[in-house]
């Protein structure tokens, strides 16, 4: 399953997954330097960052907002 940080409210990550819907996730079990916007790879206890998918969803945001100026 994958999951978007959206915020963090204290000892919780506030997670988005695919169909929407919110979830939180402990920060104690998130890899280190997990941030909001990363997109996390849940597979049974393991979390991790999905690099490439976060780099390619930053950069449609970045895309969209630069859109917004023109």
């Amino acid at each position: 399953m994958k999951v978007i940080i959206d915020r963090f409210e204290g000892d919780y990550a506030v997670c988005e997954r695919e169909d929407r819907t919110m979830i939180n996730i402990e920060r104690k079990r998130l890899p280190v330097g997990a941030a909001e916007g990363d997109v996390l790879v849940i597979e049974g206890n393991r979390i991790s960052v999905d690099a490439e998918e976060t780099r390619l969803r930053k950069e449609k945001m970045r895309k969209m907002m630069d859109s917004l100026w023109e």
